[in-house]
Order: C-alpha cells, then structure tokens, then sequence
C-alpha cells in the first residue's frame, strides 16, 4: 500500500486553522521509528506517535523534508524527532541529509493502493444503504405491485413493476423494507426508522405501473417493498477526523445487523446527528457505562451505587442523519456495549 495519494488529499488542510491551532499531543512511549507494513492505515500509524491520531496532517506538516507528497511503500521507515522543537515525522533519520531516491525501483504489490485513513471495507456496505426516513416517509415511496414472469418472489436479474414512478430525475431506484424505530434512551422518543436494504434497481420504463431491472439483491423482493432515488454523492470517501465544535453528548443505541459484541471496526448507531452539529469525519470517545452495585458493606440494607464510567474507546461519524448517525469504532480499549456513552474529547 502507498501513502503518497492520500498525502495528496491531506495536504490542502493542512493550513486549516482548526487543524494548526490544536497542539500536538505526542504518545510518551512513542516509537523512535516504525516501519509501514501491509494493512496499514493512516489513523494506525499516526496512533503510534499521537495521543489524538487526527492531528496526523499537522504533524506531517512540521517535516522540513517533505513540500510534495512522497510516497510511501511497505518496508519504508518513518522516523520521529524534533526540529527546531517542533515534532516531526520524516523519511530520514535525525541528522541526515534527504536525497531522493532516483534508483529505478521493482516493487511487490501489482496494483499500487493508498494506505487509507481508514479500513473503508468496514463502512463500505453502510455508505448507502440502509439509511434513516423519518415517520411516514416509506409509505409515501412507490411500492413493488407485482413481479414480471409470474414469479412469486424476485431477486437479481429479474424485473418488477412499480406503483408508481411516472417523471423520475434519475434511472437509479433501491429497495427498502421498513425497519425497527431508532429511539432515544433518555426521553423514549422517536428519532426516526430504519430503512433496511433490499435491493438495486434500474428503471427500464417509467409509467404507473412502471417496471425496474434488479442488479444486486440481499434478500428476496417482496410485494409491498418500497423504493426510493438511489442517492448520488451523499456520503463522502475520505475522511478527515478531528472533534465536533460544539459539546456532544450521547449513546450508542443499536448496532447494524444484530450483532450484540462491539469492538474494533464495528459498524454503531448513536442518538445524535446533524441536528445536533455532527458531521461527517467528527470523532467522539465512547465510555462504558459504569454497573450500578450493591453496597451491604456498612449496612444490613443494600445501597445501590454507580461506578464510574470507564474510557472505552473512540468513534468516527461517518453517516450523519438529521438525529442519528452511523460511526465506526476507530479503537476499542474496552468492552463496548449498546448504551454506553458517547462524548465530545
């Protein structure tokens, strides 16, 4: 995997003044050097030297060898010292002059990759589907009246016909099936509906009925499933973490697919969205919910007694809703569970 394209993304921000204006809060036990290894990603290496990995532009920016991106393979060495009493990351070691490498190269990989700020493949299946419709929206949407060749169900390759989609903007249509309410653990109240993912289609005919082409399906298409636009452009592909302006506080209320253990990579749904001032790429520490225990010590009565809350974690927003988000658990220190708290560092 190489560096240099995403370097390349970064180096725009680097003069952001949210960016600069944070000080960097380097690890004590940080390596002198560390080799790049296959399977790296940005977020990894810059936890190896930074308390706060989001502040890896800045930290590459103090680099007095580096004014253009370099690439930067499986195998290259990074060093970190101090110049001028800023840290600094560089592909030299403290002291030494940078030269180029001008040699002619043969490397490994076939098709070179960008390390990647992120394990993308774990977000990947969530960037579009499923999403979040508020109450009522679902069954406003055009809905599967039939399936085309008298089958009783349907599935990729097959085409259904559609109540009703008569002056569409865009040939591109996905399936949902309405899903359970997402539901705030503090006030009981309903912050929207899942919509969970059926299927992609394409329009071959619009009309009432109209009639739509399956591409991919994860479950079977059913009579009543409704579509919706398939979304252009929504959701981003790189990711510049760093903490939300303002102060967040909330909870992890489920998780994608029924999984009941969280940790690493984990794909969680919290209560709070952009109402609330998320964005995309905003980074929130998770803290597992102290037990609440029986104290019969100093008394033949129990008393029941909170412990605290113990850090867990850290989380990035990648799919911000109106008033939840979908966010992956970037590290996970301890065991995670759904209602454990979300917070701004």
């Amino acid at each position: 995997m190489v560096l240099r394209a995403l370097l390349g993304l970064i180096i725009p921000y680097l003069f952001s003044a949210s960016l600069l204006a944070d000080t960097l809060q380097i690890k004590p036990n940080h390596p002198e050097q560390y080799t790049v290894v296959k399977g790296d990603t940005l977020w990894d290496i810059s936890g190896k030297f930074l308390q706060h990995p989001w502040q890896w532009p800045q930290l590459w920016h103090n680099n007095p060898h580096i004014k253009d991106p370099h690439w930067i393979y499986p195998g290259d060495t990074l060093y970190f010292s101090y110049v001028n009493g800023e840290p600094t990351l560089s592909l030299v070691p403290p002291g030494s002059e940078y030269q180029p490498d001008l040699t002619p190269h043969i490397r490994e990989s076939a098709i070179e990759k960008a390390v990647p700020m992120l394990p993308t493949n774990a977000i990947a299946q969530f960037l579009t589907s499923p999403k979040v419709v508020s109450a009522g929206e679902l069954e406003k949407a055009p809905y599967v009246l039939e399936m085309a060749g008298e089958h009783l169900v349907a599935g990729a390759g097959d085409r259904v016909y559609v109540r009703s989609i008569e002056n569409p903007q865009g040939l591109g249509f996905t399936i949902y099936r309405p899903g359970k309410p997402y539901v705030s653990p503090e006030t009981q109240e309903i912050l929207g509906y899942e919509a969970e993912y059926v299927a992609d289609t394409t329009l071959e005919m619009p009309g009432d009925p109209a009639t739509l082409l399956i591409n991919k399906s994860d479950f079977e298409i059913q009579r009543g499933d409704r579509l919706m636009p398939t979304a252009e452009g929504e959701v981003a592909l790189t990711y510049f973490p760093k903490p939300p302006e303002t102060r967040i506080v909330g909870s992890i209320i489920r998780v994608p697919g029924g999984v009941s253990q969280i940790g690493q990579f984990s794909v969680v749904v919290i209560d709070k969205g952009e109402a609330d001032g998320l964005k995309v790429g905003h980074t929130l520490d998770i803290y597992q919910r102290g037990r609440v225990v029986a104290d019969k010590i100093q008394s033949d009565e129990a008393v029941a007694v909170k412990l605290p809350d113990e850090y867990a974690g850290v989380m990035m927003v990648f799919r911000p809703f109106e008033r939840v988000s979908y966010a992956l658990v970037l590290e996970a220190k301890g065991a995670i569970h759904t209602l454990d708290r979300v917070q701004t560092h």
